[in-house]
């Protein structure tokens, strides 16, 4: 028996309770010293957002923000990333191609559909350019390349894949009143076809177009990375416009279908998308390495009451007048006017 501070103490329980405290005391570091484990979040998305870094970007600081969540991104075309999306092999969608982001929603797969950044595809060529088509708009380019094409002075490379860009490709095709399927088996005055259909990625569909001295349609944000690196020699035949206009959304697999359970996460990762520190990001995202921004944030141009480009997309990227229709809204608090 001891005495300690006038007080008679058992020598046994003072022992026992000091190894306690070393107990707690070491238990209390372990758990906070161990790798802590995080949930995966699982993004199925265009390739023109991951071939030019602008995903690993997103991925740095929404994990330094959020250190609960792991974000991996599989880079596909619109088309495959929609598809792996509704096998729930992914929890949200970012893509470029709103009549196949209605068909997402339209099929049960998605919800809360949000506009976050934009811009334009472009058509590309041999410096030579020999359809003579520097400077037109973009459907008469598209006539002039073909009638071209028929006399075997000019080649077109097209992504056919299913992609954004394949998708706004079809959709100038149709402006033009020719129909694509007649005009993919148009052969040459010399032999073969004047359109190919790669059926690749963006960077794959350019390399292809470089190498046979051909036009294609390209996200100005793709080419600037190729042509900046050296991977291509094409040059920019038909600029940015209105009929060119690239939109990218943001859309969250709907919990009620989606068989992984990331709604919370995936919602986190949208509001991120939207918040004031990525959207400034883009404004200069990609400058001082290409001269020229890669992407230009929406929501400034949703503030802008004298904005064009606002027009532009809400005519062409909104589904039935909105973003995204109430009946495809889920637990959207704060995020539509």
């Amino acid at each position: 028996m001891s005495n300690i501070g006038g007080f008679k103490v058992n020598r046994n329980a003072l022992i026992a309770a000091f190894l306690l405290v070393a107990v707690i005391a070491g238990g209390l570091y372990w758990n906070m010293s161990r790798p802590q484990t995080k949930e995966s979040l699982i993004v199925s998305s265009t390739t023109s957002l991951y071939e030019t870094g602008l995903l690993d970007e997103l991925k740095t600081m929404f994990e330094k923000t959020h250190p609960g969540y792991n974000v991996s991104f599989i880079s596909q075309g619109t088309g495959l990333a929609i598809e792996t999306a509704k096998r729930g092999d992914s929890d949200m969608i970012l893509v470029h191609s709103p009549s196949q982001e209605r068909g997402f929603l339209e099929s049960g797969s998605g919800v809360n559909r949000k506009i976050f950044a934009y811009n334009f595809f472009i058509i590309v060529g041999p410096e030579a350019d020999p359809a003579g088509i520097t400077g037109m708009d973009p459907i008469g380019a598209l006539l002039k390349i073909r009638e071209e094409g028929q006399a075997g002075n000019a080649l077109w490379v097209s992504r056919g894949d299913n992609s954004g860009t394949h998708s706004k490709e079809k959709a100038l095709w149709a402006a033009t009143g020719l129909v694509l399927d007649e005009i993919k088996t148009e052969i040459m005055e010399d032999s073969g076809t004047w359109y190919i259909a790669g059926g690749a990625g963006m960077t794959a569909t350019l390399q292809l177009a470089n190498e046979k001295e051909a036009y294609t349609l390209t996200d100005v944000a793709t080419y600037l990375k190729n042509y900046k690196n050296g991977n291509i020699e094409l040059v920019k035949a038909v600029d940015s416009g209105k009929d060119t206009l690239n939109v990218y959304s943001v859309i969250v697999c709907d919990p009620d279908t989606n068989p992984r359970g990331m709604f919370e996460g995936s919602m986190e990762f949208l509001r991120f998308l939207l918040t004031d520190e990525v959207q400034t990001m883009l404004v200069t995202y990609g400058e001082d390495e290409f001269g020229s921004t890669l992407f230009k944030p929406w929501l400034p141009e949703l503030e802008d009451l004298d904005s064009v480009i606002a027009g532009w997309v809400e005519e062409y990227a909104y589904i039935d007048g909105s973003e995204c229709p109430t009946q495809y809204r889920k637990e959207a608090a704060g995020l539509y006017r």
